[in-house]
C-alpha cells in the first residue's frame, strides 16, 4: 500500500512539473485592484475642470512629469505617438495625459504649446504648486526639486512609470519606462476587448 501510494504521490508530482505555465496577459505589469491613482481633480490646458470619468470609453494613458525635463518626459510623450499610430482606427479610443510636477513654472500656457506639440490629442493637466504633493503622494509618484547653482532655477527627478487606465476608469497597468510602443499598443489593444471597444 505504502508503495502505492508513492507511485502516485509521483505521477502527481510530475503531471504539476510538467503543466504549463500561463503566461501573463499584459507586458506592463498589471495592477490588481490598486488602493491609489482613483482619481483626481485637475485643470487641463484649456483651463477646463477634469476627472477621470471624463475619459470613460477609452483607455486613459497618465504620465506625470515636467515641460522642462530634457529627455524623459519627451521621450514618454513620443513614444505615446508612436504607440497611437500603430493604433490605426482604435487611436481615438485613447487619451494621453500629462500631469505637471512642477506648475510652478509650467503654466497652462506653456503646457498648450507643449503637450499637443507632440500629438493634438494629448492634453496637459495641473494643479497648484501647494496640491502638487499631495497629488504625486494620492499616485504613488516620487519627485524632487533640485536647485541648481543660478538663484531661481532647478530641475525635478521624478518617476518614469506611465499608467494606463481601462474604459471603464480603473487603473490597470503601470508602464515601464523601456516598454516598446509595439508592446503598449498591444496591452491597449487587450484593455479596449475587454470591453468591447
Amino acid at each position: 500500500m505504502k508503495k502505492l501510494f508513492a507511485a502516485m504521490l509521483a505521477m502527481v508530482c510530475l503531471a504539476g512539473c510538467d503543466a504549463p505555465v500561463s503566461a501573463p496577459l499584459f507586458h506592463a505589469e498589471e495592477l490588481i485592484n490598486p488602493q491609489y491613482g482613483r482619481d483626481f481633480k485637475l485643470t487641463d490646458h484649456n483651463g477646463q475642470p477634469r476627472t477621470l470619468v471624463d475619459w470613460r470609453g477609452k483607455v486613459a494613458l497618465i504620465f506625470f512629469g515636467y515641460t522642462q525635463c530634457p529627455d524623459v518626459c519627451p521621450t514618454a510623450l513620443y513614444r505615446s505617438v508612436q504607440v497611437l499610430e500603430l493604433l490605426g482606427a482604435q487611436a481615438d479610443k485613447v487619451q494621453m495625459l500629462f500631469i505637471t510636477l512642477d506648475p510652478a513654472r509650467d503654466t497652462p500656457e506653456l503646457l498648450r504649446a507643449y503637450a499637443p506639440a507632440f500629438h493634438p490629442s494629448f492634453l496637459g493637466l495641473y494643479t497648484s504648486v501647494a496640491q502638487t504633493p499631495e497629488l504625486a503622494r494620492d499616485f504613488k509618484v516620487f519627485y524632487r526639486i533640485n536647485p541648481l547653482e543660478t538663484p531661481g532655477s532647478y530641475t525635478v527627478d521624478h518617476s518614469v512609470t506611465t499608467y494606463a487606465y481601462d474604459p471603464s476608469g480603473r487603473l490597470r497597468l503601470a508602464i515601464k519606462h523601456d516598454a516598446t510602443p509595439e508592446e503598449i499598443a498591444a496591452d491597449i489593444r487587450r484593455l479596449l476587448a475587454e470591453h468591447g471597444a
